[in-house]
């Protein structure tokens, strides 16, 4: 099974009432908290930076 596009998971998780916040973005990787719809972290996670996901975050965040 191929892993989930970065973005896709994003937009799944707003989907399923989470929220997500942009923690730390750097010249290599971007690292994004996923909460819970009470605010809770519930995962973070890291990925590469491309520009779909960086243009992702600008315009969603």
């Amino acid at each position: 099974m191929a892993t989930p596009e970065p973005v896709t998971v994003l937009q799944r998780w707003a989907d399923s009432g989470g929220t997500w916040q942009v923690l730390a973005r750097g010249p290599a990787t971007v690292t994004v908290a996923l909460l819970t719809c009470t605010g809770e972290e519930a995962d973070r996670v890291s990925w590469p930076t491309d520009p779909v996901l960086d243009a992702y975050l600008s315009e969603a965040g």
